[in-house]
Parts: structure tokens; sequence; C-alpha cells
């Protein structure tokens, strides 16, 4: 399962396709950089996709992330540099958006999809991984069933690309959790999605769920989970191997960690909002991590989220970091079509375990 990219001689932190200006393979040949960046795919189940995708759960949320409604025309302006860049990858929730903004993540991908004015080929292979949550009034695999076909109805879509239970309820409503799965099976038997995956499972669990789909004929494409450089614990290696051994590939959501990793937050200097009080418990004791970060971005001319978000595609996985403006699309398509090095990713790793604060 390991990701392949392209390995240009020269490559480039960050660009824009409507940019003019010119890039110099040679002192005397300047070329001006395609529209479209042409880097390998990579495949996840019966799909093929971007080695990275786009992360949307700040598309509706007014309480961690300050959504207003006046920032639609900015957010589709991110949407389109994306796609017109290669991302094809984007990943929702049915549970996206604050109060009567539930579910607005959806509606918002949904029109910009439609709306796109480019390629048609671009237009058709965006593929959409959507969670259905876990609400304890879902009871039932129609209930379930029933959430996926709202989810086509709000982007209005004739298929989803993957369909993912958001979280398990094995804990606390195990026969929940069984009608879920069931849930799972039918839609995807009845068409309403390519594939299926699940998200926030545990080591166990992604097993269990593996082999009871398989016994039904549905491969499980996908597993989503918090995995960075700030969460790479026991539990998360232990699911990127079993990912790896089962054929189901491993999405690492929140790869810059909330935003702790992308070197532009101090103990002094804080977002707003709720993540300021996980910042200033975490932040002091990740300086090794930082330092190591920002001396390889400096050594690669890159930039600290560049460099993070290549350490997870490194690890084999597909990293969804979070978009709302066309700068970070910009700036994290830079961290594309390069590798780290063996030496670097064990700095790194080594980094981040003197970090007593991930």
């Amino acid at each position: 399962m390991a990701i392949s990219t392209l390995s240009p001689s020269a490559y480039f932190s960050s660009f824009s396709p409507s940019n003019d200006s010119l890039i110099s393979s040679s002192p005397f040949k300047p070329f001006k950089l395609p529209p479209f960046w042409p880097w390998q795919k990579v495949k996840m189940g019966p799909l093929t996709v971007s080695p990275m995708g786009f992360g949307t759960w700040a598309w509706g949320n007014q309480l961690l992330w300050g959504y207003q409604e006046s920032m639609d025309s900015d957010l589709q302006r991110t949407f389109n540099l994306a796609v017109e860049n290669g991302i094809n990858l984007f990943d929702t929730a049915d549970s996206y958006g604050t109060g009567r903004l539930n579910g607005q993540s959806e509606k918002l991908l949904g029109k910009f999809i439609r709306e796109f004015q480019g390629q048609k080929q671009i237009q058709d292979n965006i593929v959409i991984a959507t969670k259905f949550a876990a609400y304890p009034w879902r009871l039932t695999p129609g209930q379930f069933v029933n959430a996926c076909k709202s989810s086509l109805d709000r982007m209005q879509l004739e298929q989803i690309g993957i369909g993912q239970l958001h979280w398990s309820t094995a804990n606390y409503a195990p026969l929940q959790e069984l009608a879920l799965w069931d849930g799972l099976v039918a839609m995807y038997e009845k068409g309403l999605v390519r594939a299926v995956g699940v998200s926030n499972y545990g080591p166990k669990q992604l097993v269990k769920i593996h082999d009871y789909l398989k016994a039904r004929g549905v491969p499980l494409c996908s597993a989503q989970v918090q995995f960075s450089l700030l969460s790479m614990g026991e539990d998360q290696i232990e699911i990127k191997n079993i990912c790896g051994s089962l054929g189901i590939r491993l999405i690492s959501y929140s790869p810059l960690g909330l935003g702790m990793l992308t070197g532009k937050y101090t103990p002094s200097k804080l977002p707003r909002g709720p993540r300021a009080l996980l910042f200033r418990q975490i932040l002091p004791g990740l300086e090794p991590l930082l330092n190591s970060l920002r001396e390889i971005a400096q050594i690669r001319r890159k930039t600290v989220p560049q460099v993070a978000i290549n350490w997870c595609i490194c690890q084999g996985t597909i990293p969804i970091p979070g978009v709302k403006t066309v700068t970070q699309v910009e700036e994290n398509l830079g961290a594309l079509g390069w590798r780290l090095s063996s030496d670097e990713l064990l700095q790194l790793g080594d980094a981040a375990r003197e970090s007593p604060g991930r």
C-alpha cells in the first residue's frame, strides 16, 4: 500500500494555476506551471484518489472554526483551486455544521461540484467520502440507509464515493453497532455508495467489522483515524499495521493536529475559540517536534505544515487536512511531489517521542 508519487527534479512549495509568473527550469528557458499538476493517484478500494484529500469540517462549523455564510464564495474558490490542481478526495459528514447549519458542509460540497466550471472529466472524478453519525435514534439498518439518502439529497448526488460509519457504538450500544454495520451493507448493495469505510475505530473493532463485512461480500475500503506526528500512539500504529495487512486504506485526519503542527501558534499566541484551551496545555511540550519540523522545512525550502503532511504521506496514509482558504490550499499542495528521506523520518519520529504533550 505504498504511495507512489512523481519525483521531478524540481518541485514547488505552492502555486496557483491562475498565477502568470514564470518559474525557471534553467537559466535560459523559463516555463509556466500547467494548470493541472499531474502527480500520480493512489488506489482506495474501487476508487482512484489523490495522495492527499481535503477535509471540510470547518464548512458550517461556527463554534470551533468561526464559519459564516459570507465565507461561501471564498470556500468555492478554495474548492475550485483544489480540484484544478488534482485533488479529487473531499471528506465531510452529515453532522458537520452548527445548529441550523447541520449538514451545511455536504450542501456546500454538492453545490461547488455542480457549479464547477472546469473540465467535465475533473468534475466526474471527484470522490466524496461522507460520514454518517451513529446517533442514538438510528437503531435499524433502514434508518442508517435513510441517513445516506438524506446526504445524497443534500449534495444532490446519485452516488457517494465512500459511505463511512462516523464512530463505533460497541462500548455503549453493541446491538446498535450491528444494525449500523448491516446499514453499511444495505447502502452498498443498493448502489447508494461505491465503497464503505469507518472512522474513529480502534484496532479490535476494525478487525471485527472487516471480517463481518467480508462475510457479507462487502469490502472495507478505508479506515479514518486521527494520525499525525502529534498522535502516533500504540493504537494508531496498530491500526496502521492492520490496514496494511488487510488492504484497507488509512485516511489520516487532523494531520496538522488541529493547527498545532503548523508552527503558527505559541503558548502566548493562541487561536480563538475552544482550541486555545487545548493548545495552552499541549504546545509547551511540543518544542522538540516543532524545532525538528522547522529545521527540515528550512533545509527543504518548504513550510512546517508541508513537512508535517508529507510525513503522513510517507507513512502510506492519505492525509485530509482541513481547508478554508485559497492560501491554505496553495500551501498544502506543496506537500505533494516529493518525499522526506529515511533520516528525516527518523528525526521527526524521535522528536515526536521526545514531546511529552503529544
